[in-house]
């Protein structure tokens, strides 16, 4: 049984992945007030060759040589 990441109670079809639209809108304002925060690369801590290759990649996953 899957459960709430805000307030682990049984998950509900219609709200899931949370136990109810409260529990789904609690979850958006911790996004929206940068409680959750998705880490980032500072630019500065990456090298040029690096990033052209991870860009390649994104552009042709196939030419992995």
């Amino acid at each position: 049984m899957t459960r709430c990441p805000i307030c682990t109670k049984p998950t509900a079809a219609a709200s899931k992945p949370f136990c109810s639209e409260r529990c789904r809108e609690v979850d958006l304002n911790k996004w929206f007030t940068a409680s959750y925060a998705v880490p980032a690369v500072e630019l500065d801590d990456v090298d040029d060759e690096s990033l052209e290759a991870a860009a390649q990649l994104l552009i042709d996953p196939d030419e992995s040589h």
